[in-house]
């Protein structure tokens, strides 16, 4: 009974993968750039006057790669209103080129993402949210003065994020 379970939900898994690459536009995200923690910083204070989500998310991620398709979603909808997406792989850094770049090519090429050059993900995210708790995937909201509004942990649905979205737009 177990075994059909898991394989079960590997199969919605793959489907959900493989449903999100068909219907993805064409346009390509350019390459990921890795970035620092002061680097991070610096774009989170680039970015002040729009709002800002924030994901934190992995390949290895099961939740996380069910709510990219959301999360696209939503930012097609609402990028003209002020609204922007940061993506953070947060695989290993050394990672990239193999895994992130790859994985993220194949299934989400529009998915613009950068990666966390730290080894220490605590430090990265602390620019963020120094009491994270390294709960994947996490994403944060950040209004239009560059302050956080809220934290949503774990997998959430498009409209979860609609709502926590329209709450500060």
């Amino acid at each position: 009974m177990r075994h059909s379970s898991l394989f079960r939900n590997w199969v919605i898994f793959t489907w959900i993968l493989l449903g999100a690459a068909q219907t993805q536009n064409a346009a390509v995200a350019s390459d990921i750039r890795s970035v620092s923690a002061s680097e991070f910083s610096a774009l989170l204070d680039e970015a002040r006057g729009e709002v800002i989500l924030i994901n934190l998310w992995a390949t290895w991620c099961a939740p996380c790669l069910r709510e990219i398709p959301e999360l696209i979603r939503l930012h097609e909808k609402y990028q003209d209103k002020g609204f922007r997406l940061i993506a953070v792989a947060m695989d290993d850094p050394q990672d990239l080129e193999t895994h992130v770049i790859p994985f993220r090519d194949k299934h989400f090429p529009e998915w613009e993402t950068f990666q966390r050059e730290e080894v220490d993900m605590d430090r990265f995210v602390s620019v963020v949210d120094p009491a994270w708790n390294e709960v994947l995937p996490t994403s944060y909201l950040i209004n239009r003065t560059g302050d956080l509004t809220k934290v949503l942990f774990g997998g959430k649905s498009y409209e979860e994020f609609e709502s926590a979205l329209l709450e500060i737009l």
